[in-house]
C-alpha cells in the first residue's frame, strides 16, 4: 500500500524513487515486520496470560516439558499479522504470487487457530482429526494453485527444475493437473513439517528464518535483470541487460522478486518471535503460526520452481517429518520403534541432550544445507 503510494509521489520528491527497488523494500518489509513482533510481544503475551490462553502439554514428554505447562501459545497469531501487514505495506499488490503466497498463509493459519481452539476449548483435547486437517490443507493448497494457474494473468508452466541441473539441459514438463497435485503435496507437506519440528523453545522458527531467507535471495535473482552501462567503441557508452536466472541456468520468473519481499517480512517476524520463544520461552507460536509459516514456505517453494530444492532447504523439518514417519509405520509392521521418540528431536532428548543444544546443533544444519542449495546456484 505505502509502496504505491510513494510510487505515485516519485515525481514529487524524487528520493521516494528509491522504493521502486524490490531489493531496498526487502529490507524495509524485513525490518517492519521485526518491529512490530520485538514491540507488540509483550504486550501480545499478557494478553494471552489474561485469557489463560496456556500450552497443554502432553504427559509423555516428560518432566522437563512439564514446566512448560500453561505457557501462552498461539503466539504465531503476531508473527502471521506482521508477515501480512509488511508484506501488504511494501510489495507490488498487482503481482498475482503475492496473493497466492498472503493466502495460503492466512487461511493455513485459520486452520492453526480452529485446531488450536479445539485444543484449548477442552484440556488434554488433539484438535482436529488428522483427515480433517489435512483435508482442509490440501483444499486451501488446491484452490491457491489452481487460482494462480486459471485465474491469473502470471504466467505459470509446469516444468519442474531439478537441483544440480542447469535448467536449460534438463527439466520435467508435468501435465497441469499433476502440477497442481505436486505443488499441494508439497505446500502441505512443508506446513506439517513446521509443525512437527515446533517442539523445542526456537528449534522451529530457527530454519524458517534461515529458509525463508534462502528462499527469498532465490526468488530475487530469478526475476532480476540488472542494465549495465558499457562504454562502446568510439567512447559511447551503451546499456546490456544482465538477467541472473540465465547466468545462473535456472527458471526465469517474471515478478517473482516481488516474493523476496514476503520472505524478508517472515525472517523480520521470524527474529522478532525468536527473542520471546528463545529458551525458556516465553511464547509458543501454536499450531496458528507453525501450519501458516509452513504453508509460506511451501508456496515459496513452488512459486519460485525450487520444488525438488525445496528438500534440501527445509532438510531439518523434512528429517523430523521423515522420522515420524519410519516411527509410526516400522512400528505397526514389527511393533519396535526405531528412535527412542518421534519427531527426531525428542529422540536426543531422550539420548540425554539437553534443549539448547538440540535446538542450536539443529539450526547449525539448517544454515548448512541451505548454503548447499545455494552452492547448487553455481555446480549447474
Amino acid at each position: 500500500m505505502l509502496f504505491h503510494l510513494f510510487f505515485e509521489l516519485k515525481e514529487t520528491f524524487s528520493p521516494l524513487n528509491v522504493f521502486r527497488y524490490p531489493s531496498f523494500r526487502i529490507v524495509i518489509g524485513l525490518l517492519t515486520s521485526l518491529t512490530i513482533t520485538y514491540a507488540l510481544y509483550p504486550w501480545f503475551i499478557r494478553r494471552l496470560q489474561e485469557r489463560q490462553i496456556g500450552q497443554v502439554i502432553r504427559e509423555e514428554l516428560g518432566e522437563g516439558h512439564q514446566v512448560k505447562q500453561d505457557t501462552p501459545t498461539m503466539g504465531g497469531i503476531l508473527i502471521v499479522f506482521a508477515v501480512v501487514v509488511s508484506t501488504l505495506l511494501w510489495a507490488d499488490l498487482r503481482n498475482p504470487l503475492i496473493w497466492v503466497a498472503v493466502g495460503v498463509t492466512l487461511l493455513f493459519a485459520a486452520i492453526g487457530f480452529i485446531d488450536d481452539a479445539m485444543k484449548l476449548g477442552e484440556r488434554g483435547s488433539r484438535g482436529l482429526s488428522e483427515k480433517g486437517k489435512l483435508g482442509a490443507q490440501f483444499l486451501v493448497a488446491g484452490a491457491a494453485m489452481a487460482g494462480l494457474m486459471f485465474a491469473t494473468d502470471a504466467s505459470v508452466n509446469t516444468e519442474v527444475a531439478l537441483p544440480f541441473v542447469s535448467v536449460d539441459k534438463f527439466s520435467i514438463e508435468l501435465p497441469v493437473w499433476a502440477w497442481i497435485a505436486a505443488s499441494m503435496f508439497i505446500i502441505v507437506g512443508a506446513s506439517n513439517a513446521v509443525n512437527l519440528t515446533d517442539g523445542l523453545d526456537g528449534l522451529a522458527i530457527g530454519p524458517v528464518v534461515v529458509a525463508s531467507g534462502t528462499f527469498g535471495l532465490l526468488a530475487y535473482v530469478s526475476a532480476t535483470i540488472l542494465v549495465v552501462p558499457v562504454i562502446a567503441a568510439g567512447g559511447v557508452e551503451t546499456y546490456a541487460q544482465f538477467d541472473f536466472a540465465e547466468y545462473l541456468k535456472i527458471p526465469h520468473i517474471a515478478g517473482a522478486a516481488e516474493l523476496a519481499i514476503f520472505a524478508g517480512a517472515i525472517m523480520g517476524a521470524g527474529v522478532g518471535f525468536l527473542w520471546f520463544n528463545t529458551f525458556p520461552a516465553q511464547v509458543f507460536m501454536g499450531d496458528v503460526g507453525s501450519l501458516a509459516l509452513g504453508g509460506a514456505l511451501g508456496a515459496m517453494a513452488v512459486l519460485t520452481k525450487n520444488e525438488l530444492l525445496c528438500i534440501l532447504i527445509m532438510g531439518i523439518p523434512v528429517v523430523e517429518t521423515v522420522s515420524v514417519i519410519i516411527q509410526r509405520y516400522y512400528f505397526k509392521a514389527t511393533g519396535k520403534r526405531v528412535f527412542l521418540m518421534a519427531p527426531i528431536h525428542h529422540h536426543f532428548e531422550k539420548r540425554g541432550w539437553n534443549e539448547t543444544q538440540i535446538v542450536v546443533r539443529f539450526w547449525i544444519i539448517s544454515i548448512l544445507l541451505c548454503l548447499a542449495a545455494l552452492a547448487s546456484l553455481k555446480l549447474r
